[in-house]
């Protein structure tokens, strides 16, 4: 089912972009974005998603994230995959996107800006007191795409990472037993 967007998520003159939320039959689909931005950021050797792991994680019994789709006459152009996260310093919870992919042939036609608009909206919405992700450094156009809405890199922060043996080594490594 697609959702109506509001006449102001649709940025003018363009396709109406329309936005509706995955269901658990189209994992397939989430893993070929995944790929499909992977392969954009020449990081395809990373992906590890598989169907399974994807539907237990964002269809299961506890779901991590949320996926949106952006469609221009019923066809599907992009997607959105985020989750909630907590801030200390707001006391508020917040939206984590994690990624957002648009096929090119459907770049500069709003579609990014919609998506965005929705999580924007969705954010206030549900209270968040921000909605934040990271660019790659060398995606220039991106940056600009993203100051252009308003968005400002957050200077002075360096993203740390702890993953595979590292994070198997560290959680085995003398941490108290959970109560």
């Amino acid at each position: 089912m697609t959702t109506p967007l509001d006449p102001e998520l649709n940025p003018s003159p363009g396709p109406a972009v329309s936005i509706r939320p995955a269901t658990e039959a189209d994992v397939p689909l989430i893993l070929h974005y995944i790929h499909e931005l992977a392969a954009y950021e020449n990081l395809s050797h990373q992906v590890e998603a598989t169907e399974e792991l994807l539907r237990q994680n964002l269809f299961g019994p506890s779901v991590h994230g949320e996926v949106v789709f952006a469609e221009v006459d019923g066809e599907d152009v992009g997607f959105a995959l985020f989750f909630h996260t907590f801030s200390t310093f707001l006391g508020q919870s917040g939206i984590y996107l994690e990624d957002l992919f648009v096929k090119p042939e459907s770049r500069g036609r709003g579609v990014g800006t919609v998506l965005l608009r929705y999580l924007a909206k969705l954010a206030v919405e549900r209270g968040c007191g921000r909605l934040e992700w990271v660019v790659l450094d060398w995606n220039s156009s991106a940056i600009r795409f993203y100051e252009g809405l308003g968005a400002s890199c957050m200077d002075g922060w360096t993203t740390f990472r702890l993953d595979g043996a590292a994070l198997a080594e560290l959680g085995a490594a003398g941490a108290p037993e959970r109560a």
